[in-house]
């Protein structure tokens, strides 16, 4: 066994087709197959049910996933431990982030990089309950989305809690000209508007769901995506009114668009940048979460 076949192991669960794991890992399918093959002989046990295409992992291939993520995980972070006491800081940081999630991801990243210049980013958009499991499955270095508190504390995470600004309603006031950036509006009234809304998996959504069912509303929803920006072209255009977590970058980036708060109760899960334990994170991520606490920090002071 080596650490090619664990890495070619993971890579096969993330692509859930041969060819493309293969392109991952930079083999021919053909030696990827036969790499795996090797590593199910030596174990004694079939990983992965074959076909004509790829249809999953076998119970002791589910098994020796769980393992093959953390010997990758420790191997790479061992990797990029070498890289920076060589070279200092340097790399790609893979960080998950829910899409409605009240951080300007981006303002972070380029107030950290000129801190850090020789970091990299890798965005990858999930659902919440994906992004848990990305943490866990170490398959994200860093995380940014709504959590369960005590769910992170028993899986011994790092947390650098986000503010809850509260949440808004966004409209095009050529189109919504009853609305205005004055005024506090109510669930019932937010509902009495056509919605551009996330799809109903993703937790922000199932959110304002169960506030909607709690009043006996009835939302007209006239566009849903798992896609923001095909709900801000919704809201641009006038198909309807986007319902947003406030500390986001829309008043910069789309002026055309204004903002008026909605009374809702907070949400249940927290906002949250998470990390893994400090033994277990790898060096970029460290870094940067601990850039990430102080500037959350700071901007919480400036807003007091």
């Amino acid at each position: 066994m080596d650490i090619k076949q664990l890495i070619y192991l993971c890579n096969l669960e993330r692509e859930r087709h041969f060819g493309r794991a293969a392109e991952a890992s930079f083999v021919s399918q053909p030696t990827l197959s036969a790499r795996l093959k090797n590593l199910e002989r030596e174990l004694g046990v079939a990983l992965i049910h074959r076909g004509n295409s790829f249809q999953g992992f076998t119970a002791e291939g589910e098994r020796v996933l769980s393992w093959a993520r953390e010997i990758v995980s420790v191997y790479q972070g061992l990797k990029l431990e070498v890289e920076s006491l060589k070279q200092g800081l340097a790399g790609t940081l893979r960080i998950g982030i829910v899409p409605q999630c009240g951080i300007p991801l981006a303002q972070l990243l380029f107030d950290a990089r000129l801190e850090y210049p020789a970091l990299e980013y890798q965005v990858n958009v999930l659902s919440a309950d994906q992004l848990l499991e990305a943490l866990i499955n170490h398959s994200v270095d860093i995380g940014v989305g709504f959590f369960e508190l005590n769910l992170l504390q028993e899986l011994h995470f790092q947390v650098a809690p986000l503010p809850d600004r509260g949440v808004d309603l966004v409209f095009h006031p050529a189109h919504f000209t009853g609305l205005s950036p004055q005024s506090v509006v109510t669930l019932a009234q937010a509902a009495a508007f056509p919605l551009c809304l996330a799809e109903p998996s993703r937790y922000f959504r199932r959110y304002l769901d169960e506030h909607f069912r709690g009043e006996g509303l009835h939302p007209h929803i006239a566009l849903e995506s798992a896609s923001i920006f095909h709900l801000l072209q919704g809201v641009f255009v006038g198909l309807g009114c986007g319902i947003m977590p406030r500390g986001h970058l829309l008043p910069g980036m789309t002026p055309d668009l204004l903002s008026a708060p909605i009374r809702l109760p907070a949400m249940k899960r927290q906002g949250a940048v998470v990390v893994a334990e400090p033994g277990r994170a790898t060096p970029l991520a460290k870094t940067l979460f601990a850039f990430a606490a102080v500037w959350l920090a700071d901007r919480i002071n400036r807003e007091v």
